[in-house]
């Protein structure tokens, strides 16, 4: 397997991150062509990467990071269509029946609850929770990806799993996760 088609074995996970970094489907997508865009580039001269996934997310973090300075300079525009499609999503939603008359989606709802929970996390918080738990990268190589000392990183770690603990309790007590 070339270097090249090892990279695709994680765009799965570099997808997640791009998410909740992103916090919209198509922010997301963008991001990670931009990202693979960028490491293609890169390997275009035959060099040799140790920790592919860590380096990814290295690209995908700074590349985030450089849209974000960008829109920040940038004014923001506002697009007709966007606002009458959101005007009729509205009145569609008054005719339409309710969510909780359907079962699945109270399944999903609780789903909501963490991912919520997640999307309150500050930024740099959020970011190495997700890549510490769901990626399960080590302290080292989140330090590398978000570029701040392993201290900081095992310190946010440790605050955003306290947040979470905190805004979740309520969930996790109603579902019989944790006693009263």
């Amino acid at each position: 397997m070339s270097q090249k088609e090892h990279l695709l074995i994680h765009i799965d996970a570099l997808y997640r991150s791009a998410r909740y970094l992103a916090k919209n489907d198509n922010n997301a997508d963008d991001l990670i062509q931009e990202t693979y865009l960028k490491a293609f580039k890169f390997l275009q001269d035959d060099k040799e990467i140790r920790n592919v996934k860590a380096w990814l997310f290295r690209i995908l973090m700074n590349t985030f990071i450089n849209k974000y300075r960008k829109d920040k300079r940038e004014p923001s525009l506002v697009d007709f269509d966007s606002v009458e499609a959101f005007h009729e999503s509205i009145q569609e939603e008054v005719i339409a029946p309710s969510i909780l008359d359907d079962e699945s989606a109270l399944d999903n709802l609780m789903d909501d609850n963490i991912k919520e929970a997640l999307e309150a996390l500050p930024d740099d918080f959020r970011m190495v929770v997700l890549l510490s738990i769901v990626e399960g990268f080590s302290y080292k190589e989140i330090s590398k990806i978000v570029d701040c000392p392993v201290g900081t990183v095992m310190s946010r770690i440790y605050r955003g799993r306290k947040m979470l603990k905190e805004k979740l309790t309520g969930y996790a007590k109603k579902y019989g996760y944790e006693k009263e």
